[in-house]
């Protein structure tokens, strides 16, 4: 599917503000079979732009303004064609639960998402609920699942029960929350039951004919690792696998790793205003049924 990202952000200041030092992650990755044909990032006041790759090979964007000013505007543009046929059967064979800990011992990329992270934290807690949520399986691509299955089940999605700042920990007493909190307390789970597990950051497509939450903003989901095809997404705000509607920005550990999309720092004053549009269009005609 081809789609247009639109992402704008918009800060205006009760009083000039200065030395403001930020940066963006807005670009859409070309991997897993997803191509960024294009990507604009306009800032306003005008400024010049900077970017590298970091450790996950996410996009990241540095800009800076000296000079005083009383609104600060982000807007970014891209067209990204995403692939079909990533979802797996959802009674594929996998590797079995009990030999991941020594298939994924010598891969140094899986060793990062086996730990604690900012926002989440394996535990006596989260294992429990990984083996109760999976009771009876042992392949790891079906206890995956079971998992998405269980939060999406237990958990209510409330908008504004939670900010983004909110432990794993939290979410799991409450039960409640949004996209950022459901994809932490799958990575906990999984994770406890040593699973390779990280956190995706993105966009998801409302089509006319989807109900999906979270739909046209930002949103989160997950990736496992799985020995025999690689990096695997599930969505347990959704309770399903990412298929072409979703647009992949940045893997990581948890949250702090890959968002807020923009984060900075400033001279002056805390009373600010902030607004966010974001909208996802389809380009190409939509495949009914």
């Amino acid at each position: 599917m081809k789609l247009q990202v639109f992402h704008r952000t918009h800060y205006d200041y009760a009083t000039p503000v200065r030395d403001s030092f930020n940066e963006a992650r807005l670009q859409p990755t070309n991997s897993e079979g997803q191509t960024c044909h294009s990507f604009l990032l306009k800032v306003l006041p005008a400024t010049r732009l900077s970017h590298y790759l970091d450790f996950q090979l996410n996009y990241v964007h540095l800009f800076d303004l000296t000079e005083p000013h009383k609104s600060l505007t982000i807007e970014a543009t891209s067209i990204v064609s995403t692939p079909v046929g990533r979802v797996l059967t959802a009674d594929h064979v996998s590797t079995p639960l009990a030999e991941m800990d020594a298939a994924c011992r010598q891969l140094d990329r899986c060793h990062d998402f086996l730990q604690s992270s900012r926002f989440v934290e394996p535990g006596p807690e989260t294992w429990r609920l990984g083996l109760d949520a999976a009771e009876g399986l042992t392949d790891t691509w079906q206890v995956s699942q079971a998992v998405m299955q269980y939060i999406h089940r237990e958990f209510a999605y409330m908008p504004a029960a939670t900010h983004v700042h909110t432990h794993m920990r939290e979410v799991l007493r409450n039960k409640r929350g949004v996209c950022q909190d459901f994809a932490h307390v799958m990575l906990g789970i999984c994770r406890s039951l040593r699973i390779p597990s990280r956190y995706v950051s993105g966009y998801l497509y409302n089509g006319p004919a989807d109900q999906l939450r979270g739909a046209q903003a930002s949103h989160a989901w997950v990736e496992v690792y799985l020995p025999d095809q690689g990096w695997h997404g599930l969505d347990p705000t959704n309770n399903c696998q990412p298929d072409e509607r979703y647009v992949r920005i940045a893997v990581g550990r948890d949250y702090s790793d890959v968002t807020p999309p923009i984060k900075g720092t400033y001279r002056g004053t805390s009373e600010r205003k902030m607004t966010v549009d974001v909208r996802v269009t389809a380009l190409d005609p939509v495949p009914v049924g």
